[in-house]
């Protein structure tokens, strides 16, 4: 492989690394822009997206590769249902360890968030067992540029890469639409500028919360479709790494906006590749958290961050 098709399979797998970074780092945007607290247990949400999807595909018993019109309605229904299921879930998590905590000091939602994550890894380690699980092969794959395109070449593209980045972007899309066009999306951005002044002029604030939530969990949902669908195995433990991964790309980016979040995301995709490549996987950690303050000595707001005063 030369140097550019290098840098082209490189970019490739960043972009798809950081599609799953990208839509988990969203929902812990979300809810810091609405509440101003790190939800530890969103990574964990991501975890049991993996974990509710590979169980609907064994309760309707496929562990086979989809096909044809399947793959057009059975992936996004099964998709769709587990994105509703971690949503509700994430709505749960909020009203039960959060919500009596509301004028709480904030370290003690953080605690609590803490505790969460934990809960929800033992409860999944009991539901699921300790071991790596198989996830189906449920979507054929097809190297796209030398079997589809017929172009001779050593950069492997597979149906699987288009299939994140074609769930992804959609997505993040979809979010941006209706966080700018609806009515209930101007109401989350002007709670999150504002939360009292928001309350006074009639809007439903903790209705607000319960949107921002179920988002939140159903885009971390989708996320660990993903995951499951490309990677081909879980395990109770991985929403630890991966949410780690996704709250940097959020600090990255500029914690509490959401284009930023998503930027994050993708930078943190391309980096993890790239340091996989040049250096080791064993340090790809100590790379994005080396970069990752370097950017926050001069820039504490992230890279689209803005400065804003505190809230009280």
């Amino acid at each position: 492989m030369n140097w550019f098709e290098l840098v082209i399979q490189q970019t490739l797998n960043g972009l798809t690394r950081g599609s799953i970074f990208a839509l988990i780092a969203l929902g812990y945007t979300m809810v810091y822009g609405i509440i101003e607290l790190i939800n530890f247990a969103h990574g964990d949400i991501f975890m049991l997206g993996l974990m509710v999807s590979l169980t609907l595909l064994v309760d309707f018993g496929i562990a086979r590769t989809l096909e044809g019109w399947e793959l057009v309605t059975i992936l996004p229904a099964i998709l769709v249902g587990t994105m509703v299921i971690t949503g509700a879930i994430n709505v749960a998590v909020d009203r039960i360890a959060y919500r009596p905590l509301r004028r709480a000091p904030r370290l003690v939602p953080l605690i609590s968030a803490i505790g969460v994550s934990f809960m929800i890894e033992n409860l999944t380690l009991i539901w699921k067992g300790p071991y790596v699980l198989s996830y189906p092969d449920t979507v054929p794959s097809i190297d796209i540029i030398a079997d589809v395109l017929g172009i001779d070449s050593l950069v492997y593209f597979t149906t699987k890469d288009l299939l994140v980045i074609g769930i992804t972007l959609p997505l993040i899309y979809g979010l941006h639409l209706f966080v700018t066009r609806t009515y209930w999306g101007k109401a989350m951005r002007a709670t999150a500028q504002d939360r009292e002044t928001a309350e006074a002029m009639g809007i439903d604030v903790e209705r607000i919360i319960i949107i921002t939530f179920f988002i939140g969990g159903a885009l971390a949902g989708a996320a660990g479709v993903v995951q499951g669908i490309y990677y081909n195995i879980g395990q109770w433990w991985m929403g630890y790494q991966a949410g780690l991964r996704a709250f940097t790309a959020a600090v990255l980016g500029g914690i509490g906006n959401m284009p930023g979040a998503a930027f994050g995301g993708f930078l943190i995709g391309l980096l993890s590749a790239w340091s996989d490549q040049l250096i080791s996987a064993r340090w790809t950690n100590a790379v994005v958290f080396s970069i990752l303050i370097l950017v926050l000595v001069f820039r504490p707001h992230g890279l689209l961050g803005e400065r804003v005063p505190e809230k009280h």
